[in-house]
């Protein structure tokens, strides 16, 4: 599976913006789908994850309630909508997905991973 982010790029505080990354290669229905973040000088992290199906979903506690992970099978395309951006928020944001069906907060238990799209937030 080859993985492509895009839709980052430079936003105010308070934004509402949404990143896609779209999936080629192989069936995309069947992956557990994710989205992780690196900021400046930090450690990767767990952002948001999503099922096969698109009805089981995890979400960071940073971001929940504020994130918004979905995906359209028909499109082989997982989106992150993200409302409310902060300036900690800032990072490159990496799509991955999963050999099997399910949802997964661990970065090692992913498969596949996308070149990251950049989302700076300004205050």
């Amino acid at each position: 599976v080859q993985l492509q982010a895009s839709g980052g790029g430079l936003v105010q505080a308070g934004d509402s913006p949404r990143v896609s990354c779209a999936a080629s290669g192989r069936t995309f229905s069947s992956n557990g789908m994710g989205w992780f973040r690196q900021a400046p000088g930090k450690e990767r992290e767990f952002v948001a994850s999503i099922g096969w199906h698109g009805i089981s979903t995890r979400y960071a506690d940073s971001v929940k309630g504020r994130f918004t992970i979905s995906r359209d099978n028909a499109k082989s395309t997982v989106y992150l909508q993200m409302n409310s951006l902060k300036v900690e928020d800032t990072a490159v944001y990496y799509c991955a997905g999963r050999i099997v069906s399910t949802t997964s907060t661990i970065g090692a238990e992913y498969a596949y991973w996308g070149q990251g799209t950049l989302v700076t937030v300004s205050s």
